[in-house]
């Protein structure tokens, strides 16, 4: 399982399009995404003052997209990376943060 942490008007879009593609995808040619064990660092890093978050869980082996772990140096941590668009049906769970 691999988590990625989405603003709740995004998904619903996403949602509405049938497939997720967020800015990262073409800015940086993948989805990031994390592991369990790395979620509370991502929040407190990069969305602590952001409202109406989601926690999607995505099974990483329903995946149509390609997917790896990418070593992150400015954490010294390697993260899972999703290498196209998110296909709805990988997402087993929506959590609200």
């Amino acid at each position: 399982m691999i988590y990625h942490i989405v603003k709740n008007t995004d998904w619903q879009n996403a949602v509405q399009q049938g497939i997720y593609k967020p800015a990262s995808l073409s800015a940086e040619g993948f989805i990031h995404t994390s592991k369990a064990s790395q979620v509370a660092g991502v929040l407190e890093r990069y969305y602590k003052h952001e409202k109406d978050l989601l926690l999607l869980h995505i099974d990483e082996h329903a995946l149509q997209s390609p997917f790896t772990y990418e070593f992150s140096e400015s954490v010294n941590e390697e993260f899972p990376h999703i290498f196209g668009p998110l296909n709805m049906d990988a997402v087993i769970k929506v959590e609200p943060i």
